[in-house]
């Protein structure tokens, strides 16, 4: 996926929003202790870390099991209540693990998980039963995280980069430089997939691995081909499957194992080598036995090296580096930026401006778009007592605002509802989980017009907790629109003062700012159910002053009400 403006492609969760069954904090958390849980195709893993300093964290614990959530060789298409047992009993046991350290938990879910009708089962019973909330990610975001952890492992920061993740049911190519993202795809082949394919049947024939190899090259080709039209200074491979073929390689040159396989290099032409030992072995009791092997991964362990056999030649890569941090150490940092404004290598104004990059496509909103967001979290960091919403929500706010009118790219009517398709299905907002990037959609969504109601379908899905919040947030965002009514910028700035049990938002004005006062008054139903309060305005000073400083905008929206 590259970084092109307008990308109104479907994100890859496939199918709508779903709620979330979200579990009540624990009492004993411990703020600089994170626990991240990846949830992949063929195993589950588990980190738990403790922050130390500004940007670093040390390790206390980590897990991983074999759950083969998904299988077949196609799509994915249903999790087998088997695999959902396997998993939800994982979960549970990493949960009580996190939980030793006071960790908060953060869990995403990948291709198995993504591509499954029935992934709504299996993360109402990972929060009922588990208490973890379960958030499904794109393969592009996948990409973005494993980069980020990545990049905390090996010293390529300054470099134009591959990377190359082969899991369970989907491999991740990137190419990035620094913070970055070049260009990032999410293709669906895996090990299990091309094993279930291709590799049913024992023992295995020349002509399987030829097919196989045909089908591959066949799948990358417009993977390669955006490839080589961006470069690459140095090649990385991170994931379970591309670090047990180094360990495999590392036996074969005779060195002794290694307590850690990170930043071991290997030529493509010892992948090769390795490839032409496991087609030889044509049964997984005989393929279990070469040196290295992890004897979990024996049956699978061929689709995996072919995937990567024909990425490097097909993409002209000599030479692969391993990372042994990919996706959950990429949660772990994310987390960590998240929820202490830490800046990991400049990467914390990547969800910011992926934000300002989508609402690009509307050049002309943009001056509306930004003060409007300035208006709005002006209004919400004034009421926090009110609202009592957190940072994130703070963020989303912002976001919201940002993109409240990019539905006018498709038109100017029911264009909040554009909007929301836009956010929605774009690629674009990387950083986001799909979780969050509802909740902004469902914001602007509900900056004009109807309030929302339980019959919207959309709004209707949403947990209670996180219906509270998009309330909250769309009427903070419908007065803030309404106070740039003219779009000229009349009203400079706001504050909040409670007057007798109501709120009163006073505002500085430059110029005649009637209309704006009309406006919000008229939209600020949403505000007033939301806090449970009424709210009030007052022009704290005079509508003309002399020599008050001109608003260097012109008045634009009088004949197109938002």
């Amino acid at each position: 996926m590259s970084n092109r403006l307008p990308a109104l492609v479907a994100l890859e969760t496939g199918g709508g929003p779903q709620a979330r069954v979200m579990p009540e904090p624990s009492p004993a958390r411990d703020p600089g202790t994170v626990a991240a849980i990846d949830i992949g195709t063929n195993s589950i893993h588990l980190v738990v870390a403790k922050v130390v300093g500004e940007t670093r964290f040390e390790v206390l614990d980590r897990e991983k099991e074999v759950v083969r959530l998904g299988s077949g060789s196609g799509d994915m298409k249903l999790l087998a209540p088997d695999a959902i047992d396997r998993g939800i009993e994982v979960l549970k046991r990493f949960r009580q693990v996190a939980d030793i350290s006071g960790a908060e938990v953060h869990a995403v879910a990948t291709s198995a998980v993504r591509e499954a009708e029935n992934r709504q089962v299996f993360i109402a019973r990972a929060a009922e039963e588990a208490g973890v909330a379960v958030q499904v990610i794109s393969g592009v975001e996948e990409a973005r995280l494993i980069h980020l952890g990545v990049l905390q492992a090996l010293p390529v920061f300054d470099q134009q980069l591959l990377l190359i993740d082969i899991g369970g049911g989907s491999t991740e190519i990137l190419v990035g430089r620094g913070p970055d993202v070049l260009e990032a795809r999410s293709v669906k082949l895996g090990a299990i997939r091309l094993t279930d394919r291709f590799f049913r049947a024992e023992p295995v024939t020349k002509q399987a691995v030829d097919s196989c190899r045909q089908f591959i090259r066949a799948y990358l080709s417009p993977v390669v081909r955006a490839v080589r039209s961006h470069g690459f200074d140095v090649a990385v491979g991170s994931s379970g499957t591309i670090v047990n073929l180094a360990e495999m390689i590392q036996a074969r040159r005779g060195d002794p194992p290694a307590r850690g396989i990170n930043n071991f290099s290997f030529s493509r032409q010892e992948l090769v080598e390795l490839v032409k030992a496991l087609a030889r072995a044509r049964t997984v009791r005989t393929r279990s036995e070469l040196p290295g092997l992890d004897p979990k991964r024996a049956d699978i362990i061929l689709g995996g090296a072919l995937l990567l056999e024909q990425s490097l030649v097909e993409m002209g890569v000599e030479s692969l580096i391993v990372s042994d941090f990919a996706l959950r150490e990429g949660v772990l940092f994310d987390a960590l930026r998240r929820t202490r404004g830490t800046s990991v290598h400049h990467l914390a104004d990547l969800r910011y401006r992926s934000v300002r990059h989508l609402a690009d496509i509307c050049p002309d909103e943009r001056d509306h778009a930004e003060h409007t967001s300035r208006l709005a979290l002006q209004l919400y960091d004034c009421s926090r007592d009110l609202h009592r919403l957190d940072e994130r929500c703070r963020e989303y706010l912002e976001a919201a605002a940002l993109l409240a009118n990019v539905g006018q790219f498709i038109s100017h009517s029911r264009h909040h509802l554009h909007s929301y398709y836009i956010i929605r299905n774009s690629e674009q907002l990387t950083g986001f989980t799909d979780h969050e990037i509802e909740l902004i959609a469902q914001v602007a969504r509900y900056h004009r017009k109807s309030a929302p109601k339980d019959k919207h379908p959309e709004f209707a899905r949403l947990a209670g907790r996180d219906q509270e919040t998009v309330r909250k947030l769309a009427g903070i965002l419908r007065v803030a629109v309404g106070l740039d009514r003219t779009e000229a910028g009349l009203v400079q700035s706001l504050s909040c003062h409670l007057r007798d049990g109501s709120l009163e938002i006073r505002l500085e004005t430059v110029g005649d700012a009637s209309m704006e006062v009309y406006t919000a008054n008229a939209r600020k139903g949403l505000l007033e159910e939301a806090l449970g309060l009424d709210v009030t305005f007052a022009v704290a000073n005079a509508a003309t002053q002399p020599g008050a400083k001109a608003s260097k905008r012109t008045a634009k929206g009088a004949h197109h009400p938002r």
